[in-house]
Parts: C-alpha cells; sequence; structure tokens
C-alpha cells in the first residue's frame, strides 16, 4: 500500500479526511456557521440572569415579591460625617452646620431622591462622634453608578469646607462607580492581553507566524460563534457577564490547545518523511481523536454545573460546554481544511533562529523529560512515593479551607479610599453598610396587626442582640410591601453577622410577623444572600462531583477500553484538584507567600470557586492526560513493551504539552494580576492546577505508576468486553509496520 492509500477509521479521521477532500467547502461552512451565530445571536439579544433566579430560598422569594410587586428598589448612599478627632460631637453646632450643609448639597444636585437628617432617623452612633446622612438616587438602580459624579463632586465640596470632619460618601452607586473606574478597565485589558500573550508562546512553540496564528484564530472564530450562541440559547436558560468573561478563558485555552495538538502531530509526521496528505490522516486519526475523547469529557465536566441549581453557575457551565464543543469541531473540521489549504506554507513567516532550531530538531523528543523518564521509570516506586507524597502535602491545607463570599475589605484590601470609608462605617454602626432587609408582604399592609407586628420586629430586633439599632421601615402602601432594614451586629465579620441573621430568621420573625395570618416576610440582603448561597451550593456539591467523576470514569474507559486507565485517570486528576485547593489555602487563607502575589489579609476562599476550580480543572487536565496517553497506547499498539511505550508517550508529547500548559498557565496567570481578590483566586488556583498537571502528574506520577502497573494497564473484564469499542482512530498499522503479535502469532491487544 502506498504512503498516501492508507485507509484509517473513526470519527476524528473521517471528518479530518472529509474537510482535506473538499477544503473549501469545509472552510466555507465554519465561516458560514460563525457569521451565522453571531447574527442570529445580535438579532436575538442576551437574556441575562434576573435576580430573582440567582437563588433559591428566602433570597429568591425575596426577589421574586419585590418583583412581582414591581417595585424598582433605588440604590441607598449614605454620607458619613465624622469628627477627626474626640472633643466634636453630632450635638455641636459646627457638626449641625455640616449635616445641614450636605443635606442642602446633595439636594441641590437633582439627582437624589428621600433625604434624611440623622437627626430624624436617630443614625448617631454611641458614642456620638459619627452620624448618617441618607438617600436614594433617582432612576434605576442598575445604571446608578453612572449618575452619580455630581452628588460625589457635591460631598466634596462639603468636605473642603468643614476640614475637622471626615465627610466621605459610600453606597451602591458611588461602589459601583469606584469599581468600574478602578477595575473595569483593568479586567478588559486582561482578557485582551490573553491572545497576544498565547500568540507569542506559539510562535515561541512553532517558530512560524502561519502556524501560531492557526490556533489563535480558530480559538477566536470559535469565541465568536459562541457568544452569538450564547444570545440564542439565553432566551432559555438566561446567561450573564460571568458567564461570558469564563467562556472567553476557556474557549482561548481549549481552543488554542486543540489546535496545538494537531498541528504539532501533522508536523511531526511531515518531519518523519510522510507526505503531506498521509501525515494529516495520522494527524487527525490520533491527535483528531484525542481532542474529541478530551473534548467530549470537558463537555461532561462543564455539565456538571448544571446541577448546582445555581443560575449562575448553570450560566457558566451551559457557556463553557458551548465553547468546547465548538472549538473541539473547528479543530477536527476546519483546521485539517486549512491545513490542507497552505501545505508547506504553514512555515510561513518563520521565525531566524526558532526556525532553525525547530527544522533542525529532527523530532519532537525532549531531552529534558528524556532525563527525567529515564530516573522515573528505573525507580517507579520511589517516583510514586515522592511525587504522591508531595502532592498530598500540598493539598494538605485544603483540609482547613474556610469558604464565603468575600467582604469589600476583602475583595479589595486598601488598595481603594472607598474601603477605608466602608470599615468607618462599620466600626460606626455595625452592619449598617450592608444591613439585613426584611420583605414583608400582607393582605393589608396598614393594618393593625401588621403595624403592631412590624413594631414588635423593630424592638425585639434590638433587643434580641441581632442589632444595635436603628432599624428603618419603609412602606409601600399601594402594593402592601413594607421594607425593614436592620443593621446586623458583625459587621463585615460575616461569621457574627450570620449568628445574628439567625436570631431574625429564627427567633425574632416566628414571634412577630410570624404570628399574623397571611404575611410573608422573607429576609435578604449580602449576609442573608451569602448564607443562602453558601447552604444550596453545600447541597449541590455530591450530585455535581459524582456526576463529573462518574461519567468521565465511563468515557475514559470506552475511549481506551481499560478498567486501570479509567481509574488512575480519576485517582491523578483528584489528586491535581486537591493540590490546587491547597496552595490557595496556603496563600489566601493562611496568607503563606500571599505578599507576592498581592494577597494579605483576605483569610478565606472566595464561596464558588472550590466547586468551580473542580469542574474546570477535571474537564481541563483530561486534555493532557487523554494526549499523553493516546500516544502511549499507540505506541503500545505497535508492539512496543509497555515501558518502551510509556517512554515514548511521554517523550514525544512533551513539547506539545509543555507548550499548552505554558499558554493556559500565563493566560490563567493574566487574572491573577488583578485587584479583586476572587479574579485573583481563580487565576492562581487554575494557573497552579495546570503547572502541576502538566509537570508532576502527566511527567512524574503517571509514567510510573503505568511503569509498576506493566501490562495490567490495559485490563478490560471479560464481563466489560461488551462496551461499545470507541478505540478504532489509532495510527494505520500500515504506517508504521506490520501489525504487532504476540508469542502464539496472534495479533496483539490492547
Amino acid at each position: 500500500m502506498g504512503n498516501g492509500d492508507i485507509r484509517v477509521r473513526g470519527l476524528a479521521a473521517r471528518a479530518g479526511g472529509w474537510s482535506a477532500r473538499h477544503r473549501w467547502a469545509a472552510v466555507g461552512i465554519w465561516v458560514l456557521f460563525v457569521v451565522l451565530a453571531m447574527g442570529l445571536g445580535s438579532a436575538a439579544g442576551r437574556v441575562d440572569v434576573k435576580d430573582s433566579d440567582q437563588l433559591k430560598g428566602e433570597t429568591h422569594t425575596a426577589a421574586r415579591i419585590i418583583e412581582d410587586a414591581g417595585i424598582d428598589e433605588p440604590a441607598s448612599e449614605n454620607v458619613l460625617i465624622q469628627a477627626k478627632g474626640g472633643d466634636l460631637k453630632a450635638t455641636d453646632a459646627a457638626f449641625r452646620d455640616a449635616v445641614d450643609a450636605v443635606v442642602r448639597a446633595v439636594e441641590g444636585t437633582g439627582r437624589v431622591t428621600e433625604v434624611a437628617s440623622p437627626y430624624d432617623t436617630k443614625t448617631i452612633s454611641k458614642d456620638g462622634r459619627s452620624a448618617l446622612v441618607q438617600f436614594d438616587m433617582r432612576g434605576e438602580s442598575d445604571t446608578a453608578g453612572e449618575r452619580v459624579e455630581p452628588v460625589l463632586k457635591a460631598v466634596e465640596g462639603v468636605q473642603q469646607d468643614h476640614e475637622a470632619l471626615r465627610i466621605e460618601e459610600i453606597g451602591g452607586a458611588s461602589m459601583m462607580k469606584t469599581f468600574d473606574d478602578a477595575f473595569g478597565d483593568d479586567f478588559k485589558k486582561a482578557e485582551y492581553s490573553a491572545v497576544p500573550v498565547a500568540l507569542g508562546i506559539l510562535l515561541i512553540a512553532f517558530g512560524a507566524l502561519v502556524a501560531a496564528l492557526l490556533p489563535v484564530l480558530l480559538a477566536i472564530t470559535a469565541i465568536m460563534a459562541t457568544m452569538g450562541l450564547m444570545g440564542v440559547v439565553s432566551h432559555v436558560m438566561p446567561m450573564s457577564d460571568t458567564a461570558n468573561s469564563v467562556m472567553l478563558l476557556v474557549g482561548l485555552a481549549v481552543g488554542v490547545d486543540y489546535c496545538l495538538f494537531y498541528l504539532r502531530r501533522e508536523r511531526e509526521e511531515r518531519e518523519a518523511g510522510r507526505d503531506a496528505q498521509t501525515a494529516l490522516r495520522i494527524a487527525a486519526a490520533t491527535s483528531g481523536r484525542a481532542i474529541v475523547v478530551s473534548g467530549v469529557t470537558v463537555c461532561v465536566a462543564m455539565a456538571g454545573m448544571l446541577f448546582t441549581g445555581l443560575a449562575e453557575f448553570e450560566a457558566m457551565g451551559l457557556a463553557s460546554l458551548m465553547v468546547v464543543a465548538v472549538a473541539m469541531v473547528g479543530s477536527v473540521t476546519v483546521l485539517p481544511a486549512l491545513l490542507s489549504l497552505l501545505g508547506e506554507r504553514v512555515e510561513k513567516g518563520r521565525i531566524p533562529f526558532l526556525g532553525r532550531r525547530r527544522r533542525s530538531g529532527g523530532g519532537q523528543d525532549s531531552r529534558f523529560w528524556t532525563a527525567v523518564l529515564r530516573g522515573v521509570l528505573a525507580r517507579p516506586v520511589i517516583a510514586v512515593a515522592v511525587a504522591t507524597g508531595a502532592l498530598l502535602a500540598i493539598a494538605a491545607p485544603a483540609l482547613g479551607m474556610k469558604t464565603q463570599q468575600l467582604t469589600l475589605d476583602q475583595e479589595f484590601g486598601d488598595s481603594l479610599p472607598i474601603v477605608q470609608t466602608y470599615n468607618r462605617l462599620n466600626d460606626a454602626f455595625p452592619g449598617g453598610s450592608e444591613p439585613a432587609e426584611v420583605v414583608v408582604k400582607a393582605d393589608d399592609i396598614n393594618a393593625p396587626e401588621v403595624k403592631s407586628a412590624l413594631a414588635d420586629f423593630r424592638d425585639r430586633a434590638i433587643s434580641s442582640g441581632a442589632s444595635r439599632g436603628p432599624v428603618e421601615i419603609k412602606l409601600h402602601d399601594a402594593r402592601n410591601i413594607a421594607f425593614v432594614y436592620v443593621p446586623l451586629v458583625g459587621g463585615s465579620d460575616l461569621d457574627k453577622a450570620g449568628a445574628s441573621l439567625d436570631k431574625l430568621r429564627d427567633e425574632v420573625r416566628p414571634a412577630t410577623l410570624g404570628k399574623v395570618d397571611g404575611v410573608e416576610a422573607p429576609i435578604t440582603g449580602q449576609v442573608a444572600g451569602s448564607k443562602d448561597f453558601n447552604d444550596q451550593l453545600a447541597g449541590a456539591v455530591v450530585p455535581v462531583f459524582a456526576f463529573v467523576v462518574v461519567f468521565a470514569f465511563a468515557l475514559m474507559l470506552l475511549s481506551f477500553r481499560s478498567l486501570t486507565i479509567a481509574i488512575t485517570s480519576i485517582v491523578l486528576n483528584l489528586l491535581s484538584v486537591g493540590a490546587a485547593y491547597g496552595i490557595l489555602v496556603a496563600v489566601f487563607q493562611h496568607g503563606w507567600g500571599a505578599s507576592l502575589v498581592g494577597a494579605e489579609g483576605v483569610g478565606a476562599i472566595i464561596t464558588w470557586l472550590p466547586l468551580f476550580l473542580f469542574v474546570i480543572l477535571f474537564g481541563l487536565s483530561m486534555d493532557y492526560h487523554v494526549f499523553v496517553v493516546s500516544r502511549i497506547r499507540e505506541a503500545r499498539l505497535r508492539g512496543l513493551e509497555t515501558k518502551d511505550a510509556i517512554r515514548h508517550g511521554v517523550v514525544t508529547t512533551a513539547g506539545v504539552v509543555t507548550s499548552a500548559a505554558v499558554i493556559m498557565v500565563a493566560v490563567f496567570a493574566i487574572f491573577g494580576t488583578l485587584s479583586m481578590q476572587s479574579m485573583k483566586q481563580m487565576g492562581v488556583g487554575l494557573a497552579a492546577a495546570v503547572l502541576i498537571d502538566a509537570t508532576i502528574i502527566r511527567g512524574v506520577l503517571l509514567p510510573a505508576v503505568m511503569a509498576l502497573l506493566g501490562e495490567r494497564n490495559w485490563y478490560l473484564p471479560k464481563w466489560l468486553h461488551r462496551l461499545p469499542d470507541l478505540t478504532h482512530d489509532e495510527t494505520p498499522q500500515a504506517v508504521a509496520g506490520p501489525a504487532a503479535r504476540d508469542d502464539e502469532g496472534e495479533p496483539l491487544k490492547v
């Protein structure tokens, strides 16, 4: 059989072969798909997750009541007026003059309503040194940050006239504006800088501009198509900005990786003397298959987020799933078409030194990993013991993981002046910056028994020790709804504030509002939202973990027809995730090396991150695992002994795995440089896990474990032989020589 007449089987091989034969059609279909997806998405618009759909429990009930009543809660603002020294009190004339000046200044902007003096609302601290002027912003709360600038300037003007006092504004609108100004551009720059970083690494990996551009362009088109699809799908399952950001991260990472795997294999086969057509077919049958197996596994892992019941997680999971699926399809269809079209022109734009180094390499073997593998395979027991011990030691801090919604000072540290205002406000008025909000709905909100219950609730909230007051009640008579704002004892300490919330929910409410028939009184607010989120997330952990692990195990079993490979894959991935957890806890909770990443004083892991990281990492780590194990199995099928097949598989994939890992680590590390601790934690966690996965796991632990297992790597019980055979997309034996046979002359089965 001639070099160009080799027949291969399998989905990826057939897709690649068809695309290579109908290259213009394949490229045209892809371009049409991207354009249509973007057009449909633009026409449909994106529906975002509503507040009432964010959580279940009382937070959800409260949001639903407000939404059904058609009440648009305004963004509330506070002006903290505080004596700098110990002599001036709120009862002094100079202090009163400052309060009056603040009231006049904010009213004069025409942007506010419901301005309340502290002398009317009793919002004066116990020591008499601090007072709050409270008001609401006009217009929709979601856009209040765009209109608050004149109010902030008016307050600054009053501050300049009263140097003996500290006069500062804080609230929903002012915080929104501060965050947008300080971090909005920063976050976008991080997203945009990921592309040139990936391109630069690919230039080093390939030494040619065209070869480096292909993965980036395909990843970008996959992201563009997915953005359009998100708009269409959002009418069934709402999306969000967070889901969009996660989709960009995942899409760039897997899109570049998949193309990198494919392109490097095609290059390797051409360097080995194959003609272009045969090299492309082999790449389709081997790397193409690995991409499909990996892509399906990642999609299954992302689908685990759909079992959380949390709208934000469901949006992130679906968006990530879609971009992985699109990138996978593009890699096994349009990429072979483009490679067929370009031919040798894929080497255009060679970087002189890098181009010579790549071409003179004569292969993809890595001297470093060859040396590492020599030691690992010579003493696999020691390698397993040392690597496993190191990973368990790294993972150990995760046993004491503390998760919570980060408060403002935890999220931003002292990097923003408004954080200091937030701390001063909480010191003077514990819980005043983020009070619990009781949404009371009654048949008649002005009925005597309801009014009496409201008054009783206000008194008992203070007498129970849950609040130090003042407790504010706002009535919406026409809609028979009342809002009760309760500053919680504990303030920004969420553990203490959570205990105060429990008193309100379990003691104060049943004894007051709970005794009135027909009254609903769910308690919401930041502390309540954090508690409800934690409770719901805790209930989702087991089903999500079980779904991801079971389905990943099943996919590995079907893809490699080896019970041993399936089990070791799961165990190694769990070790990798555990190590990432340990690093997160060590750095962000215990503060070990926190100064290196700007994470001093955080003290906790943001609630949503552990489950998010598990799903993302379990999916992404399968990229390398499937790629390396596929190459080992391919070498075993060609007749190499298991230990030689391990050496061949790990060493020949070292270059592409290293390049792919460097790109992922660099992209994720960009997010680790942001000032928001939640984004920093996500970036550091992802980068650390990928680095561990590509080095300790794939370079040491995987080959050592497989060397110890020997022929047992390919064990499949007879009762499982009836499982579907998805292992046929291997390198054609005709390319590598005659089929390998055992001692009795029978074809070797793996």
